[in-house]
């Protein structure tokens, strides 16, 4: 089971329930990959909740190498998931969520900006 307050998901690919995270090491994999310079830019590129086909195969593989999983780009952008698309969009909007905020966002987002803090990248965008 995973465990949400460690930013790890579960998702179905191939059959299989499979753990996902977002560790340090594949947030650093994710702004190689899309040359950002920092995890703020990297989570700037997601605020917008576009996402390309390549960004999802990057971003669940990235996933599954920080559950310990041993697959690469190519093996994810051949597995299959039940949903289609929109499945692989779900679990890319729930790892981004659990790696970078989430829960009631509207809440979080009120009490951040009345106290001055950052708010949540993905509030209501994923």
């Amino acid at each position: 089971m995973a465990n949400k307050h460690r930013g790890e998901i579960e998702a179905r690919l191939d059959g299989s329930t499979v753990k996902l995270v977002l560790t340090l090491g594949a947030l650093a994999e994710l702004e190689d990959a899309f040359g950002d310079s920092d995890m703020l830019a990297l989570a700037a590129r997601f605020e917008t909740g576009r996402l390309s086909a390549r960004d999802c195969v990057r971003v669940i593989a990235a996933g599954l190498r920080g559950a310990g999983h041993s697959a690469s780009d190519a093996d994810v952008a051949a597995m299959k998931c039940e949903a289609g698309a929109a499945g692989y969009v779900d679990i890319v909007a729930r790892l981004l969520t659990a790696t970078f905020g989430g829960g009631n966002a509207e809440v979080q987002n009120t009490t951040a900006e009345a106290s001055g803090e950052a708010r949540d990248p993905f509030a209501g965008t994923l």
